[in-house]
């Protein structure tokens, strides 16, 4: 199917929801797809040309095919479909699905030439640079690649590069699961967590275990899976706590036990439990005051300004607004990567909008789209929050705001 403009795609399927009092989670739901992936759709980021999407749309919003697209073929004569593009993180969940390297144990060899140590180290980097970013349709085409190619090294390496083989694999599934759980993901998150979880056992490294725990613990919550969360989390807190208290305990371990007390401190503040909520963040602030400076071990960002970030996060989950904002008067995360910039703005936003301050909420949304433009366009938090201010605008919406709601496809 050619020769269709994607912008008027998009305009007629946000149209036609409305029009059937569906959300875009409702269509989700109806598609088994994720909110983020009919966000994108409506924005015209994410194409649909593949017939069998557009059939699953059309009976999703039960209207005729030719409601959506009137130049699309009818089924009987459609073209056989070619592979499509992704702009959100399908490709991935296509690569991870199914045995990772299901030829190997056929002793089929690898279905091209495998990349030495040093190049999987550069696209592992790679791929936290990019999940750092927020850039998830970059990540979804690097790691659909890398996966398949580092899971095939592993079991047809020489013996002495397996173990960091192994270690390397452990990064790649955490930026996979921590990528899916930003976009709403959690199943493809816990599997990848899970992946990620055997490969460092695999390798002998016990802290990329915990670190692995981290990322499955966010998939659990993205979940609303508090309980698996909390185990998942607290596990890892009761093995480390003690080691910590040794003068020589690693700056890499101590912050490790410093992000899992901030899960907890997530866990205990979404479940409205204010007194643990604060104890971990206590927790939280005296490892970092320990480390003494903003560290990035196992990609978790955790160090003092990280802390405050969560501090400002739980505070707005309680509904405590003015904690939240004061807190915020006095952190600088412009050190930190945009992601977590622009999810510290999008805290703020929220902590504005229960303040019912309009103004400075969409000045903190505007700013945080700047940095990640993908992770404000796609966040539930954000287009929940968008939604709320322009709920709290009408009927005298401000163009600011009207053009991110567009953009984000909030309607």
């Amino acid at each position: 199917m050619t020769g269709s403009d994607p912008k008027t795609l998009g305009r007629r399927v946000k149209e036609l929801r409305r029009e059937a009092g569906m959300s875009q989670s409702d269509l989700a739901a109806a598609m088994g797809r994720s909110e983020s992936w009919v966000s994108q759709v409506e924005r015209s980021v994410q194409p649909v040309e593949r017939l069998s999407i557009l059939q699953a749309l059309a009976d999703a919003l039960n209207v005729p095919v030719r409601e959506l697209r009137p130049d699309a073929a009818p089924v009987e004569e459609a073209e056989p479909e070619e592979p499509q593009g992704s702009n959100d993180l399908d490709g991935l969940r296509v690569a991870l699905t199914g045995h990772p390297a299901l030829g190997s144990l056929f002793d089929l060899p690898p279905a091209g030439p495998i990349p030495s140590l040093a190049e999987f180290r550069q696209q592992v980097d790679e791929a936290w640079t990019l999940t750092h970013a927020s850039s998830y349709a970059s990540l979804s085409d690097h790691l659909a690649s890398l996966l398949p190619s580092i899971e095939a090294a592993v079991r047809h390496a020489p013996a002495s590069d397996r173990t960091e083989l192994h270690a390397l694999r452990a990064k790649a599934y955490q930026a996979a699961a921590a990528s899916f759980t930003r976009q709403d993901q959690a199943d493809a998150a816990w599997v990848a967590a899970d992946r990620a979880l055997q490969a460092a056992e695999l390798a002998g490294q016990p802290l990329e275990v915990v670190a692995s725990l981290f990322r499955m613990s966010h998939a659990f919550m993205r979940q609303q899976h508090m309980e698996q969360a909390e185990q998942a989390a607290t596990s890892a807190v009761a093995v480390m706590a003690p080691r910590s208290e040794a003068p020589t305990c690693p700056p890499e371990e101590l912050s490790l036990l410093g992000a899992m007390n901030l899960v907890l401190s997530v866990i205990n503040a979404k479940e409205g439990n204010r007194g643990r909520t604060h104890e971990h963040i206590h927790r939280a602030r005296e490892i970092a005051a320990r480390l003494g400076e903003d560290r990035n071990d196992f990609d978790t960002e955790f160090g003092p300004t990280n802390v405050e970030i969560h501090a400002v996060s739980t505070a707005v989950e309680l509904g405590d607004a003015g904690l939240a904002l004061e807190v915020a008067q006095h952190v600088d995360a412009s050190a930190l990567s945009p992601e977590r910039q622009s999810r510290f703005l999008l805290d703020v936003a929220r902590a504005h909008a229960q303040r019912r301050h309009v103004g400075e909420a969409t000045a903190a949304l505007l700013e945080a789209e700047v940095l990640a433009p993908e992770q404000i366009h796609d966040h539930h938090l954000a287009r929940e929050v968008i939604r709320d201010l322009v709920q709290l605008s009408e009927p005298r919406i401000p163009e600011s705001l009207r053009g991110l709601a567009e953009r984000s496809a909030v309607g």
